[in-house]
């Protein structure tokens, strides 16, 4: 009898002992470290999941991460994407983050105005980012913020960019007010694209939009500025003053030899550029010109755009830049 109750006893000692081994084994973590980036792909099961661990060296073995997980865990699924992994975490922490934590959010912002030639560098100069891209078609890009997983294609990043402005388009366009000065979504874009570029201020988008929509429907040259410097940097900044030559030069950008809008976008404008062509303020401004101040003056006739202009220029003076 003695016997038996030591050998039940011995056996309830193992027994404690491998259990308690089993739940170290899962709940138990390492010291040191750093936090290591992790990625689910889509579609992975947990077994391949536990492979990756193993491979990777945050857990010490799979089958046994696997057993535990099945006595111990969660049922839940596994997630997809990149997860911070702290360091030291037990194969229990492990799992928890991959089925509940919140994944890595990364982003690329593309801001308004910025041409395509601008838009393949930055995709091109981001490391997470994989694969190549042609330059995309200018104005087919929605400027705004986009997130993206590390080892996404450039391609992939670039197509939601893309349908991102063909859904505003689609969006904003049964929207226009009557009478504008475009007939289709495509001159919406290449307008708005120029009121982009002509000013910063976001409260004169509408305002701008109408002075160029009332030189349109008089048949005037539109004169902007930035569509004489696209046909020579394809967006990128001019670095210096246009010279009277390239004022003068025909081609089918510049609006200073020519009437109507450019044969395309000069940019990629942003959702309220093109709401502002689409629905320009009522005015009967014609001119506009810098006021010192960051935004514009605008004037109905050429006498009063020519008082402007002199403002302008005392201001200029003023500073030291004439």
């Amino acid at each position: 009898m003695r016997r038996l109750l030591l050998v039940a006893g011995l056996l309830a000692v193992l027994l404690l002992g491998a259990g308690a081994w089993f739940a170290a084994g899962w709940w138990g973590g390492s010291d040191g470290g750093d936090d290591t980036a992790f990625i689910v792909p889509d579609g992975a099961s947990l077994t391949s999941v536990a492979g990756k661990l193993e491979g990777e060296g945050l857990i010490g073995s799979a089958d046994g991460f696997l057993l535990r997980a099945k006595v111990l865990g969660s049922a839940d699924p596994i997630r997809a994407g990149e997860f911070m992994l702290p360091a030291g975490a037990s194969p229990a922490a492990i799992l928890n983050t991959l089925q509940h934590g919140q994944a890595v959010r990364r982003f690329v912002t593309i801001p308004e105005g910025m041409p395509s030639v601008l838009v393949h560098e930055r995709l091109m100069r981001e490391p997470l980012l994989t694969g190549e891209i042609p330059v995309p078609p200018e104005g087919s890009v929605l400027p705004e913020s986009y997130d993206f997983e590390r080892g996404e294609s450039r391609a992939a990043v670039l197509e939601r960019m893309q349908a991102a402005m063909e859904r505003t388009i689609a969006e904003l366009w049964p929207e226009r007010s009557a009478d504008i000065a475009v007939s289709t979504p495509r001159e919406a874009v290449i307008l708005a694209s120029i009121v982009e570029k002509e000013t910063g201020v976001a409260r004169e988008l509408r305002m701008v939009a109408g002075l160029y929509s009332n030189r349109l429907k008089a048949g005037m040259m539109l004169q902007a500025d930035p569509t004489i410097i696209y046909p020579l940097t394809q967006g990128r900044p001019l670095g210096r003053r246009i010279r009277r030559s390239e004022i003068d030069a025909v081609n089918d950008y510049n609006t200073y030899s020519m009437v109507g809008l450019p044969r395309g976008p000069i940019t990629n404008p942003g959702r309220a550029a093109i709401a502002a062509v689409l629905d320009p303020a009522e005015t009967q401004a014609l001119y506009m010109v810098a006021d010192g101040t960051g935004g514009h003056a605008f004037g109905e006739t050429l006498a009063e755009h020519n008082a402007n202009v002199e403002k302008w220029f005392a201001i200029r003076r003023q500073r030291g830049e004439m």
